[in-house]
């Protein structure tokens, strides 16, 4: 969207958890965070956050600032973005680190 993971780990850094999508609304509001971090916030699904790992996986973030996420965030974040009505097997995944390796799957 309009924040990167940095941007939003600074920006909570200092919250109170667990907290609700509307707490960390209002954190961020009181706390001069910036309004792409702000609109990321509002973005998020109401729910009970624990930590701010999981504001972060549930907060829309800027494509162009991937390079501060980890694999795992960068494959979650991607499969949230799949169109909606296809089915797992229809979406674009990645080949078999096997299969790039050795040319075709043994069965194994």
């Amino acid at each position: 969207m309009t924040t990167d993971r940095r941007t939003l780990e600074a920006a909570l850094s200092d919250a109170d958890f667990p907290a609700g999508k509307e707490q960390l609304v209002s954190y961020a509001e009181n706390h001069g965070v910036d309004a792409g971090a702000v609109r990321a916030l509002r973005a998020m699904p109401p729910a009970e956050y624990a930590n701010v790992a999981e504001v972060l996986r549930s907060a829309p973030l800027d494509k162009a600032a991937e390079e501060g996420q980890s694999s795992s965030d960068k494959a979650r974040q991607a499969g949230q973005d799949a169109p909606s009505g296809l089915a797992e097997h229809q979406r674009a995944t990645r080949p078999n680190p096997i299969v790039e390796e050795l040319g075709e799957n043994r069965g194994s």
